[in-house]
């Protein structure tokens, strides 16, 4: 018999689990592969995420006016190799392939100036690119994280940022998934054993401090 949420809750915390991290000084926001795939209802890997791209358009536009770093990535093959098992092991990722309409970021979140944009082949924004040495040279040491899918790649960036010594804030309302249940079980993990889950006010209130800070 499954175990009731707030009993779930308090088994985690008995066991050790949950401990807190708080923001430090110096935010970015990082979006994790906001591109078509995830939007356009044509697509296969259609995740429902339009309500999560408002919440992470309204901390974009946040970030940039507060001059916090917006971290963009994508997904792109040449032919797949790129991507090593990774590619074998989920046929999906043929919906990346260069020049692929799934690939594109939608309208609303169309890179600015001044944005970065990483293309990545795996499913962390820190394996096999620029990410972690970049916000150590911009002084950075918390990402807030938004994307799709919150099981797949938000999921493993947040645990590679943990890892690269950052503050890890998922942003919950700012993530989407193919479906609730993998969309809830992994922020549970996420918000026990990788990070901090927050929603995008919060999100904002993490943008406002900082920039208060240097003010």
């Amino acid at each position: 018999m499954a175990a009731e949420p707030h009993e779930l809750d308090s088994d985690y915390a008995h066991a050790g689990f949950g401990g807190g991290l708080e923001p430090g000084k110096r935010p970015a926001l990082l979006l994790v592969d906001m591109v078509m795939a995830y939007l356009d209802p044509a697509s296969p890997l259609y995740a429902q995420g339009e309500e999560a791209l408002a919440a992470a358009v309204r901390l974009a536009e946040a970030a940039r006016a507060s001059g916090i770093p917006v971290i963009l990535t994508n997904v792109e093959y040449r032919d797949g190799t790129e991507g090593g098992m990774f590619f074998r092991k989920v046929p999906g990722l043929k919906n990346f392939m260069a020049g692929s309409p799934l690939g594109a970021f939608p309208d609303e979140l169309a890179p600015q100036p001044g944005d970065r944009v990483l293309t990545k082949f795996y499913p962390s924004a820190f394996f096999g690119t620029a990410l972690a040495p970049m916000l150590v040279a911009e002084g950075v040491d918390t990402l807030l994280i938004g994307g799709y899918s919150t099981s797949g790649c938000v999921r493993a960036t947040a645990l590679d940022a943990l890892c690269h010594g950052f503050v890890p804030l998922v942003v919950a309302d700012a993530c989407a998934d193919r479906a609730r249940g993998p969309h809830e079980g992994n922020l549970f993990d996420i918000r026990a054993k990788i990070g901090e889950v927050i929603d995008a006010d919060a999100a904002l209130g993490v943008i406002a401090a900082a920039e208060a800070a240097r003010a």
